[in-house]
C-alpha cells in the first residue's frame, strides 16, 4: 500500500492533474516586466509591468517597486494611463516617469515623492518627451523631444494643403533639460541634426550622445559618437566611419567612452557586435575582447573604471561578463539554463540587477550577489502552479557542411518518448538574433501549441548570433548559403530521433523567419502546411519598399542600383525566382502599416501562388506596423494559424478562441 502510494504521489507531481493547458487568452495574459532601476540606496527597485487590458484591446504599462530582500511588491501608478521610464532622484526622495494623461496630447515629464503620494505633471512640452535621465546632483532632468513643426506647416495642415517630400518629413530630436527649481526648460542642442541616444558623465559635467543627420532608420549608418560639456558646448565628435554604433558611456574619470558596434578591429562591417573604447577627446580606436567571438548587447563602466561588465550573446542564452583593462581577462559572471534580460548595473551602489527567462518563468528580476544569483520578485511563480506548461530543451545537430547547429525545442503537453508528433518549425526574426529560453511569445505561441499535440523546434540557423562572426557571416553575399539547409537538417535530426512524424510537418516564422518560410516552401515540398508573417518575397523591391537597407547591402554585395549591380544576387535569393516549385499550402499574414516588411511583399507572394493554384489565404492586419500593438489581432493570428494547421495535419477543424468580453 505504502509502494502504490508513493507511485501515486509522483504521477500527480508529473501530470499537474490541478493544472489546466495554457489557451491563446491566457497566454496573452501573461505580462512583461522591464526597464529596471535601481534606488540609490541600494535596497529597492523600480520597473514597468505591461500587463494586457483587453477593454482597450492593448497592453498597459505601470510602475512598480519590490524591495531587493523580498518584503514588498508596490504596484506605484494607475493602470488607467500607461506609464513609462521611471527613474529614481540622486537622493531617492523623487521619482520621474512619462505619461500622458487627462488633456496631455504628449507625454510628459510627471513627478512624485518615493515614499507615496500623487503624481503631478512637471513638464508642459510642446512635443512627446522621452529619455528622461535625472542630473547628478538632482537639480535637473534632461531628456529628448521632436522639434515643433514651424507655424506655416501647421497651417498647411490644418487646410489639408499637406503635400510632403518622402523622408523629408520629419522634426529633428534634440536634448532638452528641465529646472526643478523653477520648470523653466532650456534646450542644450539645436541644427539640422538628431540626438538619438545621449548618456551623462558620473559627475554630471559631460554627455557623450550620437548625433545622426535625421531622425530615419538608416540615418544609424551616418550617425557618430560625440561628447559635450553638459550645458551643451565644446562639442567633439569622437567616431568618424560609415558604420552604426550604440550604447556609448564615458568613464568615471570622463577620459574614455566605451561603445559597441558590429565592426571588427579594422571597420568591417557585418560582424557580431564588439566592445571598443576610444579617448574622450578623440584618438585611436581599440577592439576590447579580441578573439571572444560572441555578439556583445549591452556593456557599462566598473564604479572605478577599471574594468567593464557586458552581456553577451551565447546563442540560446545570455549571461554576463567582465573584462579587466590591464590585462585583458575575461570572467563569467552567471551561467544558466536562463537568458538575462533587462540587465542594471549601477556603479554607485555596484548592483547588477537583471531578468533571468527560463522555460517557464518569464523573467522575474534577481541580483548578483558576492558570486551568487538571488531572487528578488515572484511575478510568474503562479504560471507553473496554475498551467500544465510544455518543457523545453536545447538540441543539437550537423549542417549540412557539418558545423554544429543548434536550437530549442519546446515538447507537446504530455509528451511520451517514443512517439513521433507533428512538427512545427519556428525560425526567428532578425535575422541577427536568436531563439532563447522562454515559451510567452505571442507571435510563437508555443504554449498553445503544444497543448494542442505539436512537437516546436526553433533553430538558431546560420546568420543567427551568438556563435561567432564565421556563423553570423555566412549571410554575406548571399542571404540563402547555408541557413535553409541547417533547418531542413533539424528537422531531419529530430526525425531520426523518433520525435518527430516527417508526414506532418508546418513551417511558420515572422519578419526573418517569414523570409525563411518563403525560401523553405521553394526548396521543398516536405511541409504539410506554411505560414508567412511579414515574409520577403522578391529582395529587388524590397529594397526600395522597406524603411532599412543597412542590413540588406552586405547581403547581396551592393545596393541593386550601382553600376554592375549584383542584381543576380537579389533575385537568386528571391523565394519569387522559384515560387513554381510551390505545392505547399500557404498561409500569409502582414501588417497594414508594416514600413519595415511592407505588405507589397505579401501581396507579390500572394499573387504568385494564387496564380499557380497553390492554396493560400493572405490577412491584411489592419494599423499594426511591423511591431503590433493590438491584443484582438494577437489572437485573431493564433486563431487562423491554428486553423491552418489542423486543416491540413490532422484534417480537423479548429474552434476559435474569443476575446474576453
Amino acid at each position: 500500500m505504502k509502494y502504490f502510494f508513493t507511485i501515486l504521489v509522483a504521477i500527480l507531481i508529473s501530470f499537474n492533474v490541478n493544472a489546466k493547458t495554457m489557451t491563446m487568452v491566457d497566454m496573452l495574459n501573461v505580462p512583461s516586466i522591464r526597464d529596471v532601476q535601481i534606488s540609490p540606496d541600494g535596497k529597492n527597485i523600480l520597473f514597468e509591468k505591461r500587463q494586457a487590458d483587453w477593454q482597450k484591446n492593448t497592453e498597459i504599462s505601470t510602475i512598480w517597486l519590490a524591495s531587493l530582500d523580498g518584503s514588498r511588491l508596490l504596484q506605484v501608478t494607475s493602470e488607467n494611463w500607461n506609464t513609462t521610464s521611471a527613474r529614481w532622484s540622486p537622493d531617492g526622495s523623487k521619482i520621474i516617469f512619462l505619461s500622458s494623461r487627462g488633456d496631455d496630447k504628449t507625454n510628459q515629464i510627471y513627478l512624485m515623492p518615493s515614499n507615496g503620494g500623487e503624481a503631478e505633471r512637471f513638464s508642459n512640452h510642446l512635443t512627446g518627451i522621452t529619455s528622461p535621465e535625472w542630473s547628478a546632483d538632482g537639480k535637473e532632468i534632461y531628456f529628448l523631444a521632436h522639434d515643433e513643426q514651424d507655424i506655416d506647416e501647421k497651417k498647411r495642415e490644418e487646410k489639408k494643403d499637406d503635400i510632403f517630400k518622402f523622408e523629408q518629413n520629419y522634426q529633428q530630436r534634440h536634448l532638452w533639460k528641465i529646472s526643478l527649481i523653477n520648470g523653466e526648460e532650456s534646450r542644450i542642442t539645436s541644427g539640422d541634426y538628431s540626438i538619438s541616444r545621449f548618456d551623462l558623465s558620473l559627475d554630471g559635467k559631460q554627455i557623450v550622445f550620437h548625433k545622426a543627420p535625421n531622425p530615419l532608420l538608416d540615418a544609424d549608418l551616418d550617425a557618430e559618437i560625440w561628447t559635450m560639456d553638459s550645458d551643451g558646448r565644446n562639442q567633439k565628435r569622437i567616431t568618424d566611419n560609415k558604420n552604426p554604433e550604440s550604447g556609448a558611456e564615458l568613464s568615471p574619470d570622463n577620459k574614455t567612452v566605451l561603445y559597441l558596434s558590429w565592426t571588427n578591429e579594422n571597420d568591417q562591417p557585418y560582424f557580431e557586435s564588439n566592445l571598443f573604447i576610444v579617448p574622450a577627446g578623440g584618438g585611436e580606436i581599440k577592439q576590447l575582447l579580441g578573439s571572444f567571438d560572441h555578439d556583445i548587447q549591452d556593456a557599462h563602466w566598473s564604479k572605478d573604471g577599471k574594468s567593464i561588465y557586458f552581456k553577451a550573446n551565447l546563442g540560446v542564452h545570455n549571461e554576463l561578463f567582465s573584462v579587466t583593462l590591464s590585462n585583458g581577462k575575461i570572467t563569467q559572471l552567471t551561467d544558466g539554463k536562463h537568458t538575462v534580460l533587462n540587465w542594471r548595473y549601477d556603479p554607485n551602489t555596484n548592483r547588477h540587477i537583471m531578468s533571468l527567462m527560463t522555460a517557464h518563468n518569464n523573467g522575474d528580476f534577481w541580483y548578483l550577489d558576492n558570486g551568487k544569483l538571488k531572487k528578488i520578485t515572484a511575478i510568474f511563480d503562479h504560471l507553473e502552479k496554475d498551467f500544465d506548461l510544455p518543457e523545453q530543451d536545447v538540441v543539437q545537430w550537423k549542417g549540412d557542411d557539418g558545423v554544429s547547429v543548434e536550437g530549442i525545442i519546446i515538447y507537446p503537453n504530455g509528451y511520451q518518448k517514443g512517439r513521433r508528433y507533428p512538427l512545427v518549425v519556428q525560425t526567428h526574426g532578425g535575422p541577427r538574433s536568436s531563439d532563447q529560453w522562454g515559451i510567452y511569445n505571442p507571435i510563437s505561441y508555443a504554449t498553445v501549441l503544444a497543448a494542442n499535440g505539436y512537437v516546436i523546434l526553433q533553430p538558431n540557423y546560420r546568420g543567427s548570433l551568438g556563435y561567432g562572426d564565421a556563423f553570423v557571416r555566412d549571410m554575406v553575399g548571399h542571404y540563402f548559403n547555408q541557413s535553409h539547409l541547417d533547418v531542413m537538417a533539424g528537422i531531419d535530426y529530430l526525425i531520426d530521433q523518433g520525435i518527430a512524424d516527417g508526414d506532418k510537418l508546418v513551417k511558420m516564422g515572422y519578419s526573418a523567419g517569414g523570409h525563411m518560410t518563403n525560401k523553405l516552401i521553394t526548396f521543398t515540398d516536405r511541409f504539410k502546411a506554411a505560414s508567412s508573417a511579414a515574409g520577403a518575397a522578391n529582395w529587388i523591391s524590397m529594397y526600395s519598399q522597406s524603411d532599412t537597407r543597412i542590413y540588406r547591402t552586405p547581403w547581396f554585395g551592393g545596393t541593386p542600383w550601382q553600376k554592375n549591380a549584383p542584381i543576380d544576387s537579389y533575385w537568386d535569393n528571391s523565394p519569387l525566382k522559384d515560387i513554381s516549385n510551390v505545392t505547399t499550402p500557404t498561409l500569409i499574414i502582414v501588417g497594414g502599416a508594416d514600413t519595415r516588411v511592407p505588405q507589397q511583399q505579401s501581396i507579390e507572394l500572394y499573387r504568385a501562388l494564387k496564380s499557380n493554384g497553390v492554396d493560400t489565404d493572405l490577412y491584411i492586419v489592419p494599423r499594426e506596423n511591423h511591431i503590433w500593438k493590438e491584443l484582438r489581432h494577437y489572437l485573431g493570428k493564433m486563431n487562423v494559424e491554428m486553423s491552418w494547421f489542423e486543416k491540413y495535419i490532422n484534417n480537423r477543424e479548429f474552434e476559435w478562441e474569443k476575446a474576453p468580453e
